[in-house]
């Protein structure tokens, strides 16, 4: 599609705002409420969806109607809509829903817009800790109650010294989490658990890789815009893009990426 205007960009990050203030109080209306359940979205693994997951989604929805009707929408929840103008808004209300359950503030709300070749835009939201993390149309930052800067990837370095994150061991195949591991050996440091968030902690420069497998176009649209904006890289394992899901390399420069990619190719 022909580039966009400022106009039409400043409008796509006008509404991208609204959704992520819309689900930071969908979502806030729950976390760590007492009464908080979750139903099981699969049969042979724990995969759960709360009320706040449909409520954030749903209130992130009725905006794009009035604001956006004739663009197209995925969302986790609530599926594919079909729209006329060639952008579709990537929506994840809560990715990190297990974090949510158990009340750590690493789960996020997963904001993006894409044309055709991939995410143009994008917003990683924390709704408890007050940080959003934002990418796209020029512009790398994040907001948070400590204070406002730009985002910046780190500096190259080799891999010994090099900060891993990743929701690893409990995602993947077996064949995926060997070569995860294979890589993370590597590395200096290897956390787990830390969902969106640790996307959002690489774009800010924190660590060096992220690596996952499993995923999903919701899940990886909003980290790659933030994560490209702040000077970094996201692929597939391959080093084909990744903003369709499945497993997925994030690194802070190139050279990072070319070395991890090496070992994480797969017999």
């Amino acid at each position: 599609m022909a580039e966009l205007s400022a106009q039409t960009q400043a409008e796509l990050i006008s509404v991208a705002h609204d959704l992520a203030q819309a689900a930071r109080e969908a979502t806030l209306a729950h976390f760590r409420s007492a009464d908080l359940t979750a139903d099981n979205k699969e049969v042979a693994r724990f995969d759960p969806v709360t009320v706040a997951d449909r409520l954030s989604e749903q209130r992130m929805r009725e905006i794009l109607a009035r604001r956006r009707p004739q663009d197209a929408i995925l969302g986790e929840e609530m599926g594919a809509q079909p729209g006329t103008s060639g952008l579709t808004w990537v929506l994840d209300p809560i990715d990190g829903t297990r974090s949510f359950l158990v009340g750590t503030p690493t789960w996020g709300v997963l904001i993006s817009v894409a044309d055709a070749t991939g995410p143009l835009y994008g917003l990683i939201d924390q709704p408890y800790i007050g940080e959003r993390f934002e990418g796209g149309f020029g512009i790398a930052r994040m907001v948070g109650p400590q204070w406002e800067r730009a985002l910046q990837t780190r500096a190259a370095r080799p891999l010994a010294d090099c900060l891993i994150l990743s929701t690893f061991p409990e995602v993947g195949t077996a064949e995926e989490g060997a070569a995860f591991h294979r890589l993370a050996k590597q590395c200096r440091l290897t956390r787990y658990g830390t969902d969106c968030y640790a996307y959002a902690l690489l774009a800010a420069g924190h660590v060096d890789l992220v690596v996952e497998a499993g995923l999903q176009a919701y899940d990886v649209q909003a980290p790659i815009a933030v994560i490209e904006a702040a000077g970094g890289i996201v692929t597939d394992w391959t080093g084909a893009p990744a903003h369709q899901g499945g497993r997925v390399l994030a690194a802070s420069s190139p050279e990072v990426h070319a070395a991890a990619l090496a070992v994480l190719a797969l017999a």
